[in-house]
């Protein structure tokens, strides 16, 4: 695998505890996404580096940029249908493009905008914005909250091919660590290393919600 991986126990420690943040691996040049799969389409990912054969392009698709959210999701690879987990590598420069079309999935008064005003985003836009409880190796919900990014139309077609560097199937990893929590031995447990990724547009963190770094 072409992930940095690191002590789950010693990254709780420098982790946020609460607040809005997108924990990812990322870089300068790309960052990594999870999504979880049947074995048709996932299979047909890995070996042929994009997406295509069963995925379907007119279906919104949701990329999670956190991996413990995704196995809280997913159940560590053993619920039906998702039993294929992937890392997805992808371009920096198109994750700022999402999240810079993104509307929330869902209305609050705190968006500063009318109800009338996001239902119209909603239709004008293909990127939805959503941000959930993060969860521990348990599954136990914790005060941080993670994030969930849903594309359509144009941006479910670039983010299919164009978009990614690189597809890993993770799948055997996911079960060797879950091997760990279900024996509650998570001093052993490997994870992505992770850190809060914050955009360079201060307009668009705010936009987002996203907390600083320290909080």
């Amino acid at each position: 695998m072409k992930i940095e991986l690191k002590k789950y126990d010693e990254q709780i420690v420098e982790w946020p505890k609460s607040g809005y943040h997108i924990m990812a691996q990322y870089d300068e040049e790309e960052i990594i996404v999870y999504q979880s799969y049947r074995k048709e389409i996932g299979e047909f990912a890995a070996k042929n580096q994009y997406f295509g054969g069963a995925f379907s392009l007119d279906r919104m698709t949701w990329i999670k940029p956190n991996f413990l959210w995704m196995m809280y999701r997913n159940g560590w690879g053993t619920k039906e249908g998702q039993e294929v987990v992937l890392a997805i590598h992808l371009k920096i420069s198109a994750f700022n493009k999402y999240l810079e079309n993104a509307v929330y999935s869902s209305y609050s008064p705190s968006l500063e905008m009318s109800q009338e005003e996001w239902k119209e985003s909603v239709k004008t836009s293909s990127v939805r914005l959503q941000w959930d409880p993060d969860h521990d190796p348990y599954g136990n919900k914790l005060e941080r909250r993670a994030i969930q990014i849903g594309l359509r139309e144009d941006f479910i077609k670039s983010f299919a091919k164009e978009d990614i560097v690189l597809i890993e199937d993770i799948s055997e990893f996911v079960k060797e660590q879950y091997e760990f929590v279900q024996n509650k031995e998570l001093e052993k447990l490997m994870v992505p290393a992770e850190k809060p990724f914050l955009f360079k547009d201060e307009e668009l963190n705010k936009k987002l919600k996203i907390s600083g770094n320290n909080e």
